[in-house]
């Protein structure tokens, strides 16, 4: 399988036989149901659609819970996500098929795709971080922006100019994290580095080039 979704429980260290310190993230990932499998076609890779949790029962939706009853889910599950089936030698899972964190090995390179911490309004400084204006005596200008276009020529603001707004809540891809540890029993993985979003915030782990 080419990705498994999980939780961000946060970051810990791990001691190595020679007492190196290395820093990981630990992710609570899987056990993922299969819920969907679309079969590939005119350069089109098969795509499996994986579940994660199990949602309340109120809040599931007749659709989800009989989405998932069609794969032989009894509860409907409270994350869904695609990923690409890159690999077309292997036989594509069935749907009700349980996929692990047993399908990653330490030392493996993987991306790690959340949704960032969300800082509310910001200003240039903080969201781009601009040096600000001078500090002297009597200056108003300590975080403004400054100009942000002539008036003559093009007498309007170009697209994509960094100005004061909203900032994170978005999508964030980690590329080139390395797999510190495969715990199965626990269904743990500890990834090295830091991974995007807040503690418990959910994950979604692809192996690189998926």
């Amino acid at each position: 399988m080419e990705g498994i979704i999980g939780r961000k429980l946060g970051m810990t260290q791990l001691f190595g036989a020679n007492g190196a310190v290395t820093p990981v993230t630990v992710i609570a990932a899987g056990p993922c149901p299969v819920v969907q499998v679309r079969e590939g076609g005119e350069g089109r890779p098969a795509r499996v659609q994986l579940g994660f949790e199990t949602a309340k029962k109120a809040r599931a939706g007749k659709a989800r819970a009989g989405h998932a009853a069609k794969a032989g889910i009894e509860a409907a599950p409270r994350v869904l996500r695609e990923f690409a089936w890159a690999d077309a030698g292997v036989e594509l899972p069935k749907p009700g098929a349980l996929i692990t964190v047993a399908t990653f090995a330490e030392g493996q390179q993987v991306k790690v795709t959340g949704t960032s911490k969300g800082r509310g309004f910001q200003g240039v400084v903080h969201r781009y971080h601009f040096g600000g204006g001078p500090a002297s005596h009597g200056n108003t200008r300590f975080r403004k922006p400054g100009s942000v276009g002539p008036g003559t020529d093009p007498s309007r603001v170009i697209k994509g100019k960094r100005m004061p707004g909203h900032m994170g809540a978005a999508r964030v891809t980690q590329i080139r994290l390395t797999v510190a540890k495969v715990d199965t029993e626990r269904n743990l993985l500890f990834v090295r580095g830091a991974v995007p979003g807040p503690m418990r915030g959910i994950v979604t782990v692809r192996k690189e080039g998926a």
